[in-house]
């Protein structure tokens, strides 16, 4: 019997020293996750520092240099600003959607090396830190992909962006190291410096590397599978690559607009920028998750932007990353809600009835007058024309989203539309202004070009493209349809590999 005794109170000696250990580790965790959740509050403090700083100063803000490693521009400070604003959006919003999880702590962390490895990319000119800042976005946002390290087609779709973004961070090096080797410099501004007197091979040699590198990180066709087989990552993290990480490149072609235009490759921006948006908005229609159509609307979007690129007007390019990562922030913290909200006995009408084509045409047309008064921009024959033209687009875009809508009757189908369509209009001119004001000091702001009879002969091709996207012709041709199907499909490591292992 005392045998028995002994061996109970040793089992519950055992048993209250594991439970001792248990809640020794609890605490710590507590305090782990305390902490994490502080990230947010630290976020907002940044983006508060910085938007103060800027109203103080603007429009004259300042420019500090700390010898040839950095410099600080209003350009920097208005990028900063915007990506700490982001990050603080989004790392609220994942402090709720974590809550029960145990990837809290890493996502906090890895949101904070993201901010820290733009905002070294960006205020950077000695060339060391810049590519050591674009390698480390690559690294990090592969990480938020594979977030998820116990799901097998997480971790496959980590790997895939690793090796894009290894290989858009090889392309950059290789299109400012070359450079740098030639003119014996290390420094972007030194850089700046010596292009004219670059032989022409060198210069576009190095202006491709660059513009692959860009095309690499904005998922732009061919480079686009690492984006569409990214559906892995958790809701907070593909809001922070599509509202920050893709709109990279638009920054890396505007800091480095100077050798783009030397070498003369701005046509070859226009036309790879054009192909890809008409692409990817044929792509988008044809997706039944809402993520995958995210990301088609994602890739139109960066074509649009490396179009404007290619016009020359760097600064709208700016505007519109801007725009497009407010815009994406937004559907993705919210796509949940709208997956509750979807009734699949109702598929989505996708085509446009002809009086709603000439309602979005007029509005078109009618965007496009405003937007060259409020801007000054496409009242001269020269690229500022097709800088018009997409913003008519854009509005165009959005009247018809409105107009679509099924909740509104038919008298405030008549009288919203207008006044939506106004504010947006004026709203966007206002944003083009407002960034331009912020980019002055800049090697290159804007830099239109004359029309050329191929801008012309392509724009003419793009809008074609565009209303047979959006009266659905191309539905009428199967061949086209699985090409564009089997195009926007995620790699199939990324979301069959496992499942395949399992059965």
């Amino acid at each position: 019997m005392s045998q028995k005794r002994k061996h109970n109170n040793h089992f519950f000696n055992l048993n209250r020293t594991r439970m001792t250990q248990i809640t020794n580790i609890l605490p710590s965790r507590s305090e782990k996750y305390k902490a994490t959740g502080l990230t947010p509050v630290l976020f907002w403090l940044f983006f508060m520092g910085l938007l103060i700083f800027g109203i103080i100063n603007y429009p004259d803000i300042p420019e500090w240099k700390w010898g040839n490693l950095f410099r600080i521009n209003g350009f920097t400070v208005l990028l900063s600003t915007i990506v700490t604003f982001f990050c603080a959006i989004i790392s609220t919003y994942a402090n709720s959607y974590f809550k029960h999880s145990g990837q809290k702590a890493k996502f906090m962390w890895l949101c904070i090396g993201f901010t820290a490895s733009v905002i070294l990319f960006l205020i950077s000119d000695h060339m060391v830190p810049l590519l050591l800042g674009w390698f480390l976005m690559g690294v990090v946002m592969s990480s938020l992909i594979g977030l998820d390290a116990g799901w097998g087609e997480a971790r496959e779709a980590r790997r895939l962006a690793q090796q894009y973004f290894l290989a858009s961070g090889v392309f950059l090096s290789c299109g400012l190291l070359f450079l740098a080797a030639y003119h014996n410099v290390i420094t972007l501004s030194g850089l700046m410096v010596s292009v004219k007197q670059t032989p022409y091979p060198l210069i576009v040699a190095s202006a491709l590397c660059i513009i692959i590198a860009a095309l690499i990180q904005s998922a732009i066709f061919p480079f686009h599978k690492w984006l569409l087989s990214s559906m892995t990552a958790p809701t907070p993290a593909s809001a922070l690559m599509h509202a920050g990480f893709v709109n990279g490149s638009g920054i890396l072609l505007t800091l480095l607009a100077y050798i783009i235009l030397e070498s003369h490759t701005m046509n070859l921006l226009f036309i790879i920028g054009g192909m890809a948006a008409i692409a990817a908005q044929f792509a988008k229609l044809i997706q039944v998750n809402v993520k995958q159509r995210l990301a088609c609307s994602t890739m139109a979007q960066m074509g649009f932007m490396i179009m404007q690129c290619g016009l020359g007007f760097f600064n709208a390019a700016i505007a519109h990353l801007i725009l497009h990562g407010f815009y994406k922030a937004y559907l993705f913290l919210s796509s949940g809600e709208g997956v509750k909200q979807s009734t699949p006995a109702q598929p989505p009408v996708i085509r446009i009835k002809w009086f709603e084509a000439l309602i979005v045409l007029i509005y078109s047309v009618v965007g496009a007058f405003i937007f060259t008064r409020l801007t000054g921009k496409g009242m001269e024959w020269d690229s500022g024309i097709f800088l018009t033209l997409i913003a008519s687009i854009a509005v165009g875009q959005a009247t018809y989203n409105i107009v679509k809508q099924h909740i509104f009757t038919g008298i405030q189908k008549l009288i919203l539309p207008p006044i939506l369509f106004v504010a947006g209009i004026g709203a966007y001119a206002l944003m083009y202004n407002w960034v331009t004001t912020f980019m002055t000091g800049m090697e290159v702001v804007a830099a239109p070009s004359p029309l050329s009879p191929l801008q012309i002969g392509f724009g003419l091709i793009f809008l074609v493209g565009f209303f047979l996207m959006k009266l659905g012709v191309y539905r009428q041709i199967p061949w086209l349809y699985v090409k564009l199907m089997n195009m926007s499909q995620a790699n199939k490591n990324t979301i069959l590999m496992y499942k395949t292992k399992i059965q």
